[in-house]
């Protein structure tokens, strides 16, 4: 195998007509890293990947492999290869000529591309379903082959865009094992699109969240857990609430926000200038049924949904300016003491409990 490519994205943008859909992006994605592009449809993740690959062509900017500006080679001459959400694999070869494809067009002679890849179907355990066709094979079995056709070319990077996203839930589980397996003992760099946060999660040393063709954090994932840098990573997240409001005090490493419905909360952070607007972001499982005590913060609201998950109790509460302030309780702590839809509760957190967001320019 190749050796692994540091990536290096420097102020890409993508205009479509009178749309941009990424903009002025910057970011290095380490040489052997797994890096997970995450967000919604449409936030410009599928595009940036593209470009990364040279499918799509950069409206400005730059993107570098290792120490070569890539930006205007064909995909072919990057270093790169890409697995399609599809996998794309042709219906009427085989799966040696499948994987074979793109040594043939290259022209590489037949016994050694195919023995290349049959020594890649060997890797991806796939073997023994050599001369069969794409169509007698399951969803996993399709991404094996695809995965086989995309690393025969040696690449020093592997792009794959949403490549679970057709399989089933229990498959998906044990494709990410594989993924993040395969990529441990290549040692290349991969770069993996996904809408799915619980699968960034599971895979990346380095997680990028955009949102409307920006980034708005690109972080380990502990680090995009614990400490969200705006209130969109907060919020998409799931694992933290926010509180919306303006600045009423600021010194000694905390700040004061007052919310619309009048209540006030602290976060420690920097000083802020008065009645700025400000988010914070309360950590979803560390938040109690509790009335606020000397140490705590906290508010009172009125329960809007239960929902029962087996180990936990995700309680949506109404309050502090919040529609859907979420408490992640345990199963044992939630029956002890059981809520229902209308009642008021009191809830609390500790200061350590919080996070002081960002936000980023328009």
């Amino acid at each position: 195998m190749s050796k692994a490519a540091e990536i290096d994205i420097v102020s890409v943008s993508k205009i479509y007509g009178s749309t941009t859909a990424v903009h002025s992006i910057s970011l290095k994605i380490p040489s052997g890293s797994y890096c997970c592009f995450l967000g919604p449809s449409g936030c410009g993740k599928t595009s940036t990947l593209r470009m990364i690959a040279g499918h799509e062509s950069i409206s400005s900017g730059d993107i570098r492999l290792g120490n070569i500006v890539v930006t205007d080679f064909p995909p072919a001459k990057r270093g790169t290869a890409m697995m399609f959400q599809s996998y794309a694999l042709f219906p009427h070869l085989d799966l040696i000529d499948n994987v074979a494809f793109s040594l043939k067009m290259k022209g590489v002679e037949k016994e050694q591309r195919r023995a290349k890849a049959l020594d890649m179907l060997k890797l991806m355990q796939m073997e023994p379903y050599a001369n069969r066709r794409p169509a007698q094979l399951s969803g996993g079995q399709q991404q094996r082959v695809a995965l086989a056709r995309a690393l025969i070319t040696d690449p020093e990077a592997l792009l794959l865009d949403e490549p679970l996203s057709a399989l089933d839930p229990f498959l998906k589980i044990r494709m990410r094992a594989e993924l993040k397996k395969l990529q441990k003992s290549l040692g290349i760099t991969f770069v993996h699109v996904t809408h799915s946060q619980e699968e960034a999660m599971a895979l990346a040393d380095i997680i990028v969240i955009m949102n409307d063709g920006r980034i708005e954090q690109a972080a380990h994932p502990r680090e995009v857990f614990e400490r969200p840098a705006t209130a969109f990573v907060a919020r998409f997240m799931g694992d933290h609430n926010v509180l919306t409001g303006r600045v009423v005090a600021s010194g000694d490493g905390k700040v004061t926000l007052e919310v619309p419905e009048g209540q006030t909360f602290t976060v420690a952070g920097p000083a802020q200038e008065p009645g700025a607007p400000i988010d914070i972001g309360v950590r979803t499982d560390r938040v109690r049924l509790a009335t606020p005590a000397e140490k705590t913060l906290g508010f009172h609201g009125v329960v809007s949904n239960v929902e029962y998950r087996g180990a936990s109790v995700k309680i949506t509460v109404i309050g502090a300016g919040s529609d859907d302030f979420t408490v992640i309780a345990t199963d044992a702590d939630y029956f002890e003491k059981p809520v229902a839809v209308g009642d008021a509760v009191p809830l609390c957190w500790g200061l350590e409990d919080a996070v002081l967001l960002g936000r980023i320019a328009a």
